[in-house]
């Protein structure tokens, strides 16, 4: 189980990245095939393409820069949770404005041929008071 909890730290610390490069594509290939995108505000993506056109859309309106914490790492077989927190700020790119910005996360992760991949993902807005 340690390697596994290793693989998907190593995971989510890729796709803060991708976040915080506004890189769609490398946000993207971090989904299962058959992965959910289930963003606040705006309809589920399902698959790669619906998936990389999501956060194609998302980061042409805003800028991220933010930080993950790592609550908590289950894995059963194939099939893993983790529940993350995220601070920072974002910035609306129409605007130029820069505010806070603060989510709690879900994903759901899958491993496919010793891999794993983000089956489903989703957050929501929080204080950034650790609720």
């Amino acid at each position: 189980m340690p390697d596994d909890q290793n693989a998907i730290y190593d995971l989510l610390k890729k796709y803060e990245t991708a976040l915080n490069q506004s890189d769609a594509g490398s946000a993207a290939k971090l989904y299962h095939p058959d992965g959910v995108f289930m963003p606040l505000g705006f309809p589920s993506s399902r698959g790669h393409e619906q998936v990389l056109a999501a956060y194609t859309g998302i980061f042409n309106t805003i800028q991220l820069k933010i930080a993950f914490t790592i609550d908590e790492i289950e894995v059963d077989h194939n099939t893993a949770i983790a529940v993350t927190r995220s601070e920072g700020t974002v910035k609306v790119r129409a605007l130029g404005a820069e505010m806070p910005e603060a989510n709690r996360e879900l994903f759901v992760l899958r491993k496919r041929d010793g891999l794993w991949s983000i089956y489903r993902y989703m957050f929501n807005k929080t204080s950034g008071q650790g609720d």
